[in-house]
């Protein structure tokens, strides 16, 4: 295979999705969708259409091929060490009160949406069914390092493991997750109707929550996103996968599971990222343009990165 046609095989990937964020953002501009739309939207995204493709995708996978504790483990570890050294970043080069979400911009992961998108749409099932696995333990580890990081530097969100807990425990996908694993641990059988029905509704997620990451951008927010933003960016587009990845290198991972952690380390800025910011009183406008600037820009690097993986032969 020429390199031109490894391009034109990975762009076949993620130019679908990225297109569909432009897509969401010209129809915001065009006022074909609002605000309202976009929140209504989202909620029935996180809430119902995407657990059930997370439930179903894992439902219909070999548990023991969605579970796999090295590549999980890898990625936790990355996220860790991408944390720890944003966090250092920050404390000499960002003010004190845009610490929190500098760092968390740094680390936390567009995965559920973005990353599952073009891991299932490259590897197809496996990639949906690991994606799957991966999406929720991402939910986990991010929540509590966001919650520490912000508790640290406000004066209004206290770090306690309760409340971390109680949140995990009734998260939609968390939830989505565990039953799906159970349910292929099983072997539960879905009536027909029932299992044709649930994959109407899951077709909505990607296409749906994808537009809605468009329409909540900004064009005014990537111009404005100043040297802060644009550090944050470089963090989690660039330093963050490629120091994991080059880490999983060293330690033996090749293939398919390389490139699923580098598109699930590369992705951009988690839209949910800037509520979290707001509860704690952090500074909204510099979360908001991390994300605008970071998502914009990730269309060029993961897109490089699968490339450059796949050209080395994985």
């Amino acid at each position: 295979m020429t390199q031109f046609e490894v391009l034109s095989q990975i762009l076949a990937v993620t130019a679908p999705v990225f297109s569909m964020v432009v897509l969401g953002l010209l129809l915001k501009r065009m006022e074909l969708i609002n605000e309202q739309f976009i929140q209504t939207a989202s909620a029935l995204v996180f809430k119902a259409t995407m657990p059930t493709l997370f439930f179903l995708s894992l439902w219909k996978s070999d548990i023991r091929h969605s579970v796999q504790f090295e590549l999980l483990a890898m990625f936790g570890i990355s996220t860790l060490l991408g944390y720890l050294a944003s966090w250092l970043w920050a404390m000499r080069k960002v003010t004190r009160a845009q610490r929190g979400v500098f760092v968390q911009g740094s680390f936390r992961g567009n995965c559920g949406v973005m990353s599952f998108a073009l891991a299932s749409s490259y590897f197809g099932d496996f990639g949906s069914s690991v994606g799957g696995v991966l999406a929720g333990f991402s939910i986990l580890i991010f929540n509590v390092l966001s919650v520490l990081v912000l508790s640290v530097y406000s004066s209004t969100l206290e770090f306690r493991w309760r409340n971390v807990l109680k949140e995990l425990a009734t998260n939609p996908l968390v939830v989505a997750v565990v039953l799906g694993m159970a349910a292929s641990w099983f072997q539960l059988e879905l009536p027909v109707w029932v299992n044709k029905s649930a994959n109407y509704f899951a077709d909505l997620t990607l296409p749906l929550a994808l537009i809605c990451v468009g329409g909540t951008l900004s064009w005014f927010a990537v111009r404005e996103s100043g040297v802060a933003a644009m550090q944050a960016s470089m963090i989690k587009l660039l330093l963050l996968p490629v120091g994991g990845c080059l880490l999983a290198w060293l330690l033996g991972f090749r293939g398919r599971e390389l490139v699923i952690l580098w598109v699930f380390l590369a992705s951009p800025t988690a839209a949910g990222s800037f509520s979290m910011a707001m509860g704690a009183g952090a500074d909204g406008r510099l979360a908001a343009n991390i994300i605008a600037l970071s998502t914009f820009l990730s269309i060029f690097t993961v897109t490089l990165g699968m490339y450059g993986l796949s050209a080395l032969g994985h």
